[in-house]
């Protein structure tokens, strides 16, 4: 390994309920190895990167309740093309060369769970997405 990749690896967070197992599948193996501890890592770069959007977005998202707030997350992640490659570079940016390669042969399926975890990790802080916050 690179220097770079060494650092890297360094950086991530340790996830102990991403268990990895001799029966399951690549890229169940490749979410749990990689996925989870890099968006692990940049939680506080995905929230600041969302705060942006809301701001960009004429701050309406302080006008909704709960449950329409964890839809404006999903729709912003699915539906907004730019932000969602933003969001993508965030967490393929810290893959290691071995990684990336992985990563691109099978970017589609891989990119579907990546999302799904920056859902998650946006709506899980949905706490610290509130107005009156300094991050």
């Amino acid at each position: 390994m690179n220097p770079r990749d060494i650092n890297l690896m360094e950086l991530r967070p340790e996830i102990p309920s991403a268990r990895i197992t001799e029966n399951m599948s690549s890229d169940e193996r490749f979410q749990n190895e990689t996925l989870r501890p890099v968006a692990k890592l940049q939680d506080d770069l995905l929230v600041a990167a969302f705060r942006n959007y809301i701001t960009k977005h004429k701050n309406a998202f302080y006008d909704l309740n709960l449950e329409k707030r964890l839809l404006y997350i999903e729709n912003a992640i699915q539906k907004d093309i730019k932000f969602r490659n933003s969001l993508k570079g965030m967490i393929i940016g810290q893959f290691t060369i071995r990684e990336y390669k992985t990563y691109i042969q099978n970017s589609s399926a891989l990119n579907k769970r990546m999302m799904n975890i920056v859902k998650e990790r946006l709506q899980g802080n949905i706490q610290l997405l509130e107005r009156d916050l300094a991050y």
